[in-house]
């Protein structure tokens, strides 16, 4: 039984309306900053419960453009190391100081404990990355900590679409996006929705919503001037990304509700693995299981477990979120304070099991059956 790591899902009947609508942004010539781009910004801004959203062009530009509205430049963000090279890379792109934060193994997100210990007179602001859809339980406290420190605080959401975090006075939890001075979303191929190529921008701040929109046209002014106030750059999101956008937001909870099912058949099945440790949402949140990653135990080869599971099973495991945490990239050496124990153990032992929204139980019970054999053969090569 073949299991894929991740899996796009278009059903016949979206294809077919995403194809006449593409038609008509075709005939009409507006083929960018058009009526699908506005709808899709205030159907995500409502979905996520904030006042604005901005369409652009990558998850990535949705990271850079807050940034440099915060104007970071010459000045140190705190980062954490457990994330894609994206979010320090925008900070950098936009002028400012990485500073890297050890990583909290319950959760994947920033260590708060070390968080503490940083921030301070020189910090401008603190990014929050949700890995896999997780949302940490601290967020509340983050966000006392950045207002005492006078700091806007942002959060990365490229993996945390529909996710929601546990948040004292909301009994039900907020929306990943709703604690920061801004968030960014991503909707690559791989994310829960996707948009071919694009990203978001959400935030309950006028000024920043109108300054986002200015940078993502090249700093214009606006949409028919030449007028350029800010450096900005090309990060606008078409029209027809914008379409396959709204598409897959009008499926986001169908979407989750599948991969949550898959989750908790994992759930169920992994305590029989008693090896194998998975990262699961805190008590009162709930993850969109972007990924379901998991810490394999100390002394198995990854590399080697992983190539059993596919030549062996047919199961193929996702890219590990992430195997080498930034701070031990070449590229960000320059920001390089030292060693960041947890994320550097954390990072050598995850692992992302399969999950999507098209996935079955028989796949899931498949890959549990996949584990434990190879689990088994490890421990045999492995003794611990």
């Amino acid at each position: 039984m073949k299991v894929p790591a991740a899996s796009i899902y278009f059903p016949p009947e979206d294809r077919a309306a995403i194809l006449s609508q593409i038609d008509e942004i075709l005939q009409t010539g507006q083929l960018t900053l058009g009526k699908y781009g506005r709808q899709f910004e205030e159907q995500f801004a409502a979905k996520i419960g904030v006042k604005h959203a901005i369409a652009v062009s990558s998850g990535t530009s949705a990271i850079e453009i807050p940034l440099r509205v915060f104007g970071v430049e010459g000045k140190e963000v705190l980062v954490p190391t457990n994330t894609f090279f994206a979010t320090p890379a925008a900070v950098l792109h936009a002028g400012g100081r990485v500073r890297f934060i050890d990583t909290d193994p319950a959760t994947l997100s920033v260590d708060i404990d070390h968080l503490r210990t940083l921030i301070g007179p020189e910090t401008a602001g603190v990014i929050v990355v949700h890995i896999g859809g997780i949302i940490t339980p601290h967020m509340d406290e983050i966000r006392a900590l950045c207002d005492a420190h006078g700091c806007w605080l942002f959060e990365d959401a490229a993996h945390a679409q529909g996710s929601i975090g546990p948040s004292n006075g909301h009994p039900d939890g907020r929306s990943a996006g709703t604690w920061g001075d801004a968030a960014s979303f991503s909707f690559y191929p791989t994310k829960v929705m996707t948009s071919g190529e694009g990203g978001m921008i959400v935030t309950n701040d006028d000024h920043m919503a109108e300054e986002a929109r200015i940078y993502r046209d090249q700093g214009k002014a606006g949409f028919l001037t030449n007028f350029h106030t800010r450096l900005g750059n090309n990060w606008r999101m078409s029209e027809v990304h914008a379409v396959i956008g709204l598409s897959q937001l009008a499926r986001l909870d169908e979407f989750i509700a599948h991969r949550n099912h898959i989750a908790d058949l994992y759930d169920e099945g992994l305590p029989g693995l008693p090896d194998i440790t998975p990262i699961r949402p805190p008590d009162n949140g709930v993850s969109c299981d972007y990924k379901y990653p998991v810490l394999l135990p100390a002394g198995v080869d990854r590399g080697a477990f992983k190539q059993r599971l596919r030549e062996e099973w047919d199961v193929a495991c996702s890219g590990e979120v992430y195997d080498v945490p930034c701070h031990e990239q070449p590229v960000f050496a320059e920001w390089r304070t030292g060693s960041l124990p947890q994320a550097e153990d954390t990072c050598a032992r995850q692992l992302c099991l399969p999950i999507s929204a098209t996935m079955t139980d028989d796949q899931t019970r498949h890959v549990l059956k996949a584990l434990a054999a190879v689990l088994s053969e490890q421990s045999v090569a492995s003794p611990r």
